[in-house]
């Protein structure tokens, strides 16, 4: 069962192992996320260096430079997550070897992103546990590495060790952690900011049936925050009960439809009331509240401070 809300947990410190030849798409689709949770919630929930095995910048795939902040022998932390993208063969030397080793007794998870997987299997650090790769090279992985459970998934979560396919995937797995560490509002919020669809919320990937019609329900309810629907109707017009859907979005997500609902209405009252100069009453007409009043309640409620409060601030 999933957690709607968690009390934050002291920052998550996230080493992020560049290798020239990197993917800024992937890059960008672990960090962005990690940014937006910090200020969705206005708290520092993760930090995270850039670490390459050697002093001087790294060069992406595209040409892009990035000055790291530390070496990977000099670093520690909660998670340490594997890019080396294209050319990962190349970085298969004893340099690299030892320092994943060495790593695996100082970050408590090792996260292989992209074909970071190559690299964690050849240090012999994915011995006995499920993983993926980029599926491009799945089958070349599965053949060099017997001794590693290779499965076609988006993203894998194996006890301490990660593993994920691709640029598109990294987005998925950075949302899971998120709602895993701080709850589904805050990723359902994370998703809203990047506009994406059905993104996974499993670590099995894929979109299947019954997360499909919970999407659905969330698209009606983002569509009609100004004028909101009756549950009924959303689960009429996803085609399954009000209770199946409950259920379902109660497993998924942590809360209810009428919790969910709220949350993204006080979602945009929030935005509304930082970005912009309208009245408390103009926003509650705007989130699908009659009553300032109960606005300000719900608001207080829900974020621990008043709409006047936060705009103040």
């Amino acid at each position: 069962m999933q957690k709607w809300k968690k009390s934050p947990p002291a920052p998550q410190q996230i080493g992020v192992l560049l290798f020239d030849g990197f993917s800024n798409h992937c890059l960008a689709n672990t960090v962005e996320p990690l940014r937006a949770a910090n200020m969705l919630s206005a708290r520092r929930l993760y930090d995270w260096k850039f670490l390459s095995l050697s002093a001087g910048p790294v060069t992406s795939s595209s040409g892009l430079q990035v000055a790291p902040h530390g070496t990977l022998q000099t670093s520690d932390g909660n998670m340490l997550m594997v890019m080396p993208s294209y050319g990962f063969h190349m970085h298969g030397g004893w340099q690299t070897l030892a320092g994943l080793r060495a790593a695996a007794d100082r970050f408590d998870t090792l996260v292989g992103l992209d074909t970071g997987s190559w690299l964690l299997a050849l240090a012999g650090l994915l011995d006995g546990r499920r993983a993926t790769i980029h599926w491009e090279e799945l089958t070349g992985f599965t053949e060099r590495f017997p001794e590693v459970d290779a499965v076609r998934e988006r993203y894998v979560v194996d006890r301490d060790r990660i593993t994920c396919s691709g640029a598109m995937a990294a987005f998925d797995l950075v949302l899971h952690l998120i709602g895993q560490d701080q709850g589904q509002a805050l990723a359902l919020e994370v998703e809203q900011l990047f506009m994406i669809r059905g993104s996974a919320r499993s670590h099995k990937g894929g979109a299947g049936a019954t997360r499909g019609y919970v999407n659905k329900a969330l698209a009606l309810m983002q569509e009609h925050l100004e004028a909101p629907l009756p549950i009924s109707e959303i689960a009429n017009r996803v085609g399954r009960s009000q209770k199946a859907l409950s259920v379902r979005m109660q497993a998924e997500l942590g809360a209810g439809p009428a919790q969910v609902y709220r949350r993204l209405r006080l979602n945009l009252a929030r935005k509304l009331v930082a970005e912009t100069d309208l009245t408390v009453g103009e926003v509650a007409l705007r989130a699908g509240y009659d009553d300032p009043s109960a606005l300000t309640r719900a608001f207080k409620t829900e974020f621990g401070v008043t709409p006047r409060t936060l705009r103040a601030r």
